[in-house]
Parts: C-alpha cells; structure tokens; sequence
C-alpha cells in the first residue's frame, strides 16, 4: 500500500494526476498523428490511403476543375476538399485537446516545483524539466491548434500547395501554366472564375490565422501582465524566478504572434500576388 508520500509529488500536488495526466497527453499526441485520417472520411469510399493519394486526386481533381470554367467544385474535387476539411478539424479537435493535457500538467509540476521546499535538489531539478517539457510542447500545441483551425476554414487554400509540390506531369503543368498567366494579368481585367475562388480563398486562408495570432497575441500579453504581477506580489526568489521567466517568455511569444496576425493580414489585403509567389515556388 503506498504512503501518502509516494503518490504526491509535494504538497497539494498528486503524483496520479501527473501521470494520468502525462499519459492522456501520450495518448492524444499518438492521435493526432494516427487518428485523422480515418476519422475525417465520412463514409466508405470518402478516405485516401496517404497522403500522396490526396496529392494525386487533388491534382487530377483540380485539372479538371480549371477547364471546367466554371467557379463550383466538380464532384472529385469537392470530395477532396471536403475530406481535408474533416482531417483539419479532427486535427484542431485533438490538438486542443492535447493543449489543455498539457497546460494542465504544466501547471501542476510548476506548482509542485514551487512548493518542493522539502525534497532533495535532484527532485527538483526533475521537476522543474518536467515543466519545461510541459510547457515547450504546450506551445507547440497552440501552433497546431492554430495552423489546423487556419485548414478547416479554407481547406481549398490549404490544398494548393499539393500543386508545386514535386514533379509535375504534362497536363497539370500546362494548367499551372495557365494559371501564373492568370495570376500575371489579373490586376489587367476580370479573371477566370476558378481563379477567382482561389484569390478569394486564399485571402480568407491569411484572414483567418491574423485573427487566430492577434486572439493569441491578446492571451499571451495578458498571461504576461498576470506573471508579472505575481513577481511584484511574491517575496519568494524562486517563484519570482519562475513567473519572470513566464512574464518575458509571454512577451517574447506576443510579439512574434502580433508579427504573424500582420503580415497575414497584409497578405489577405492583396493576396494575388502571394499566391502567385505559391505558384512559382516562393511560398
């Protein structure tokens, strides 16, 4: 039978939770790697095998979807474009998910690192890496979150680079040919309707992360804000170490989210250009 000891890290904080909470992190990161895929395909049929099955059928979907002339998805494009959609939000789903394991199991080992007065150093160094870990990876959850809601919204926009992505053949690279011709002159006069759809998504694929940074950017100035207000209140070294390390941290993050929410937003200002610089492989 284990002593109160062995299944608490410190005071207040349970070693269950951590590693409960540790291994429920595990488990989504395995999902979000593995699980998409089949959960995006809505029914039989609706699935690819890989990815390069995606590449292939949306590059055949799309040749064909430009010499339609007209401005709606034919079927196989539409299936394709759909399915991206539904591999996009279960990835947001899960990837959210997997902030909140992770945010929640930093918390509690920042927590016990800062209430381990009693333990040994090696104790809390352990603990204070674990934290670190935590943190870090929680990070780059946020930008999974992010770059997926950005998918799910203009799932088309996110297709595109599939496009310039690797060899060619001769009836795809002459459509690719058509549409930098497009893109060149389409400050000259009206566009192609398909051309339009995808100025027109491209603009809200930019749209929606500068809105997803400054949210971002607003969470992050006002975790610093908090931290440092901790650091004024603490009289504890070691804590006004740790919320000073979060306060500048949160600072830092904040300005390169503002950085990201402004140049997506000068992108979907004008986003021809950039999605011509995407055709020709600057993107």
């Amino acid at each position: 039978m284990s002593s109160p000891a062995a299944s608490s890290l410190s005071s207040g904080v349970s070693g269950r939770a951590v590693a409960a909470l540790a291994a429920l992190a595990a488990v989504l990161a395995a999902a979000f790697v593995l699980a998409p895929r089949a959960l995006a395909a809505s029914g039989p049929g609706d699935g690819f095998a890989d990815e390069e099955d995606i590449r292939a059928s949306f590059r055949a979907a799309f040749v064909e979807y430009w010499g339609s002339g007209s401005a709606e998805f034919p079927s196989g494009l539409a299936r394709v474009v759909d399915f991206w959609f539904h591999y996009h939000v279960v990835k947001a789903v899960i990837a959210a998910l997997l902030l909140i394991a992770l945010a929640w199991l930093g918390v509690l080992l920042w927590k016990a690192f800062l209430s381990a007065g009693g333990v040994g150093a090696g104790r809390k160094a352990v603990l204070g890496a674990g934290g670190v870990v935590a943190t870090v990876l929680a990070l780059f959850s946020v930008v999974l979150v992010m770059a997926n809601i950005q998918g799910a919204v203009a799932p088309f926009a996110s297709l595109l680079p599939m496009l310039t992505d690797g060899t060619a053949d001769a009836e795809l690279a002459a459509t690719l040919d058509q549409v930098r011709q497009g893109l060149a002159e389409s400050a000259d006069g009206p566009t192609a309707p398909a051309l339009d759809v995808m100025i027109s998504d491209f603009a809200r694929y930019h749209v929606v992360m500068a809105v997803i940074a400054a949210v971002v950017a607003v969470v992050l100035i006002g975790l610093s804000v908090l931290s440092w207000i901790g650091v004024a209140r603490s009289s504890d070294p070691r804590t006004r170490r740790v919320l000073g390390s979060f306060g500048a941290l949160s600072a830092v993050l904040s300005l390169a989210a503002i950085v990201v929410a402004v140049a997506n937003t000068t992108t979907a200002a004008d986003s021809a250009p950039a999605l011509a610089a995407l055709f020709e492989g600057g993107w």
